[in-house]
């Protein structure tokens, strides 16, 4: 039976990238430099030169051999095509000049912004310690959904940085609320540099990893259960065998940008790669 946290996160199909109903917008929007995670360098709000005139990826079943592994980790939580069906009303930037493409491009990456905040604040929802809070995170939903049904004029005018911090505020109290519960000594490693750090099995039961750096960490066997993982980057860390049962704030995207295995325990809320089989 799936989870309380599954069944809720799928009526919000909307926070799910949904590339049929997009112009390619994050194809086009952000730029990219080259690296190990993308073969070229790209400049913001120019096409990427993969993307075929029908909006999709002409190498998509070839990313991670062709050097674009940034493009396979990357998720916009369905802020594309928010801003393709209901900003710009279903207007494809391409048939409609130059200008039209600008203001879609401006506005992305504030939509994205606020549906990352949304999928915080729906998951926070499921969390029943944080009942306490539940009255608070249904208004900052809802304004932020208001939010992001705002004109491009709106939206590009909008102070996100000065949202994002309120909701914060709610996010930090829920995961104080939902780790109360958890015993033992819990961790703070706050923007805590965890780079390379080796964790093969360490105890992070309730840990506070809001905004670590964990790249290519080894967390081998961790336990992770009941962490805030809000924000952390996970590019390259070695999740075998760890357990995240029950870890929070955790989506798609830092999942995607990790290495598992078979026996990586993972929260409902997200998928295992495919990658992670293939052992890519």
């Amino acid at each position: 039976m799936l989870s309380v946290m599954r069944e809720h996160l799928a009526e919000r199909a909307d926070l799910r990238g949904d590339c049929e109903r997009c112009f390619g917008l994050c194809c086009v929007a952000l730029p990219f430099a080259a690296s190990a995670d993308f073969a070229v360098d790209k400049a913001a709000g120019t096409p990427c030169r993969n993307l075929r005139t029908d909006h999709r990826c002409g190498i998509h079943a070839k990313l991670r051999q062709k050097g674009f592994t940034g493009c396979t980790v990357y998720d916009c939580f369905g802020a594309g095509q928010k801003v393709s069906q209901v900003t710009f009303g279903g207007r494809d930037w391409r048939a409609d000049g130059k200008e039209h493409a600008r203001r879609m491009v401006d506005v992305f990456p504030v939509v994205r912004q606020l549906h990352e905040l949304l999928w915080y604040l729906t998951e926070a929802l499921t969390l029943p310690a944080a009942r306490p809070v539940h009255p608070d995170l249904r208004r900052a939903l809802e304004k932020t959904e208001d939010l992001t049904r705002g004109t491009h004029d709106e939206l590009a005018a909008l102070d996100v940085a000065a949202h994002r911090q309120e909701v914060n505020a709610l996010l930090l109290r829920t995961s104080e609320l939902a780790r109360a519960g958890i015993r033992g000594r819990k961790k703070d490693r706050r923007r805590a540099d965890l780079i390379g750090a080796r964790l093969k099995g360490a105890d992070l039961r309730g840990a506070l990893l809001r905004g670590a750096c964990l790249i290519a960490a080894d967390l081998t066997g961790a336990d992770l259960r009941g962490a805030d993982l809000i924000g952390a980057d996970l590019r390259d860390a070695d999740l075998t065998d760890a357990d995240l049962t029950g870890a929070f704030f955790l989506t798609q995207p830092q999942v995607n940008a990790a290495r598992g295995s078979a026996g990586t325990r993972l929260p409902d809320s997200v998928t295992r790669p495919v990658h992670w089989a293939a052992g890519l």
